[in-house]
């Protein structure tokens, strides 16, 4: 039976293959209404276009829940069913936090994506998702770059892309959809636990914002975010532009006056660029500051800056890293 789910997301689909050929799909599940609803629009599409897909799937147990165990082993008995092939990890240490337990997640994702080989990891979120991430991220004094991370696609690390295909829709459009194909969905009791704080937001903040202030307060902040990516997204690549021709060709150096020239946006995202490229690591906001109030100090002609186990140095007109 074919829905308008259906057709935007054999857009999104085609869209992305013609792109990019996915040669290894890994699929996350939760277990709950958004990965079943993955599961069956993806199936779907392969059966329509007739995709041979390299396609797995992995299920990540916080052991949040006393039924866990019987979740883990509903969803190995329904892909059974379809004889597909999924991976389980059990988290041993039980942890509390939403973020370390997101931290955790991403980790086992992507190690398990490198491990075997997988180039494409598809995941369920939601635009509900998107919204909740983002008053989470607010609330903890993110950036424009943290408030807009959960895009439709993104690059993990040279070999590993994240895509979202679910991220046009609402919880509601996918609850309709379970209905409509009366899909065994797994009821989460853990959603409506207010100590975990995206279920406060999900079920009283946003009912309330809708109710009191905008009655589409979903489709506007939504709106928001879309433009905010954009306007992201043309920053993050100037900055790209600007660590490329200011970088030295052979040391670990930018050259600063170069940078001096842009606007502190642009100087702080090249700076935050050439650390995390040669490091993998990012930089506090209070050390950025530091490092931009040096190199734009004309007085100071060689200075040295300490960070964790580095030393930046700026000297002539380069910032060297050793």
């Amino acid at each position: 039976m074919y829905t308008y789910l259906h057709e935007s997301f054999y857009t999104n689909m085609r869209n992305i293959i013609d792109s990019q050929p996915l040669s290894s799909i890994l699929i996350a599940l939760s277990g709950g209404q958004d990965s079943l609803c993955l599961v069956r629009l993806l199936q779907d599409f392969i059966k329509e276009y007739k995709c041979r897909l390299n396609i797995s799937y992995i299920h990540i147990d916080h052991q949040w829940k006393k039924d866990s165990q019987k979740q883990v082993e509903h969803l190995i008995n329904l892909l059974k069913i379809k004889n597909e092939k999924i991976y389980i990890y059990q988290i041993q240490h039980i942890v509390k936090s939403e973020l370390e337990a997101r931290n955790i997640r991403y980790q086992i994702l992507i190690q398990h994506a490198a491990n075997y080989k997988y180039t494409t990891i598809i995941t369920g979120h939601t635009s509900t998702d998107k919204i909740e991430t983002f008053l989470q991220q607010l609330m903890r004094g993110t950036t424009i770059d943290g408030a807009t991370s959960l895009t439709h696609k993104r690059q993990l690390n040279k070999d590993t892309q994240i895509i979202r295909p679910l991220i046009n829709y609402t919880r509601s459009d996918l609850a309709w959809f379970c209905r409509k194909f009366t899909l065994p969905v797994w009821s989460d009791i853990s959603n409506y636990e207010y100590n975990i704080n995206r279920n406060r937001l999900r079920n009283e903040l946003l009912p309330y914002l809708n109710q009191y202030f905008l009655f589409n307060v979903e489709q506007q902040i939504n709106y928001f975010l879309h433009i905010s990516d954009i306007e992201n997204e043309y920053i993050k690549q100037n900055a790209i532009k600007l660590y490329m021709i200011s970088r030295h060709e052979t040391n670990l150096a930018l050259n600063y006056l170069l940078i001096n020239k842009q606007h502190h946006a642009l100087q702080a995202r090249t700076l935050q660029i050439f650390i995390y490229h040669n490091f993998s690591q990012s930089l506090s906001q209070s050390f950025l500051n530091k490092i931009i109030y040096t190199i734009q100090k004309t007085s100071i002609k060689h200075y040295i800056i300490e960070w964790k186990n580095l030393r930046l140095k700026k000297y002539d007109n380069w910032l060297y890293i050793y």
